[in-house]
């Protein structure tokens, strides 16, 4: 059986996805501006053996499948997966010409990721960040540009820019935790120390950021020591579950709910809530899913394996209730997904832009591995099938004391 009829089984014509493979089999509109391109014959053992995202991410990372054009607009025309339409007989058929592929499972490219360890233990935590977030500085600059924030920004207009739009992201979390001059600041999992530096610059507060990626607490330490910031801000390499100070006027956590896994929710916020003053607040900012009907992990998905290890996902009620029942009262809840997207679309960009210069950083594979897990994320976050919030709560003072205006206006920008 030629693979392009199989495809045909599978793919409509009306998608517009063209189709070649090694073995001269051709499908698909021949203008189409999108083409899956099967190379080898491990690429077919790969999808056989895996017949879902992994197989196909095996065979892309390893260069085994080519998607000629932009990711980002195939998988729109692909997504959601058709059902194919065909008998019993062709079900046989397909099942006879594909076993033997399934059966021979080749060694999965060197980028997929398996951790040991018991899940969510401090070793094995530290294990999941440093696959990921320690690949190279450099390589996070070309994709990410010049702020270093790996987290949704906040575009003001359709037409800001990327950098515009991540320092309104840092300023809107400053507005919405009320810092002023002199406040204490914790932010954990601090990335680069984006959101300490304008805390400090821009609010005059004092900070701690923490991370688990020995290369991040390494180039945010050097830029705030760059930017004569040294006495008010530090980032530190370490877990947050082993920070010993305490009283802080704020909390923020940037991207990092999605790293602690659910079982983990109620000590990280009921930690969270230890460590503020009376009428300190909280702002949490994470990846969610619309809601918990589905699984919070996929242990074999793309994202998983080669992207995020042990990561998980909640739906928005669940993180406000775990919140609420650490001792938090809410204030303020929203959903930046629109706001993802297009902050994964300028990423992609850099990264098509900064194509050569990333793969000689760290290899072919890798910038693979980004390019479809940036398109693919663009993708979720557009037709709503992950989501980004932000929830602001309080540690109340006595008697109720919250130390909220009547109508706290969070919307206003720095001047």
């Amino acid at each position: 059986m030629k693979l392009a009829e199989v495809f045909t089984m599978v793919v409509p014509e009306e998608r517009g996805v063209g189709f070649k493979a090694f073995d001269g089999s051709v499908a698909g509109p021949p203008d189409a501006s999108v083409v899956l391109d099967i190379r080898t014959p491990r690429a077919v053992e790969y999808l056989a053996g895996a017949p879902s995202q992994l197989g196909l991410a095996r065979a892309y990372v390893a260069g085994d499948l080519e998607i000629v054009g932009d990711p980002y607009e195939a998988m729109m025309r692909l997504y959601p997966a058709a059902k194919p339409h065909i008998g019993i007989g062709e079900w046989l058929r397909l099942l006879g010409s594909f076993l033997p592929a399934a059966l021979k499972r080749p060694t999965p490219p060197p980028q997929e990721q398996r951790l040991t360890g018991s899940r969510h233990s401090k070793g094995r935590d530290a294990e999941a960040i440093h696959h990921h977030y320690d690949v190279s500085n450099r390589f996070y600059r070309l994709v990410l540009g010049p702020s270093m924030a790996y987290t949704c920004a906040v575009f003001p207009n359709a037409d800001a820019s990327l950098e515009t739009a991540q320092e309104e992201k840092f300023d809107l979390v400053c507005r919405k935790l009320g810092l002023q001059p002199g406040m204490t600041l914790l932010d954990i999992g601090c990335g680069w120390g984006g959101m300490v530096l304008h805390a400090v610059k821009h609010y005059g507060v004092h900070a701690i950021g923490v991370t688990l990626s020995e290369r991040q607490a390494e180039w945010g330490q050097e830029a705030i020591e760059a930017q004569g910031l040294a006495g008010r801000a530090q980032i530190r390499f370490s877990d947050y579950r082993d920070l010993p100070e305490t009283d802080f006027d704020a909390i923020s956590s940037i991207g990092l709910t999605e790293h602690i896994g659910r079982e983990n929710y109620p000590s990280y916020f009921a930690f969270s809530y230890s460590r503020l003053k009376p009428e300190g607040r909280m702002l949490n900012h994470t990846i969610t899913r619309p809601s918990d009907a589905e699984p919070s992990h996929y242990r074999d998905s793309f994202i998983n394996r080669y992207v995020f290890p042990d990561g998980e996902l909640s739906g928005p009620g669940h993180i406000m209730s775990t919140m609420n029942d650490a001792g938090f009262e809410i204030r303020h809840e929203e959903n930046l997904r629109e706001h993802y997207a297009l902050t994964l679309k300028h990423w992609c960009q850099n990264l098509e832009d900064h194509w050569d210069e990333a793969v000689e950083e760290a290899g072919l594979g890798t910038a693979r591995v980004w390019r479809l897990y940036m398109a693919a994320s663009r993708m979720g976050f557009e037709l709503n099938t992950i989501q980004l919030h932000q929830t602001l709560g309080v540690r109340l003072a006595a008697r109720g004391v919250s130390g909220f205006p009547l109508r706290p206006d969070f919307g206003t920008p720095r001047r």
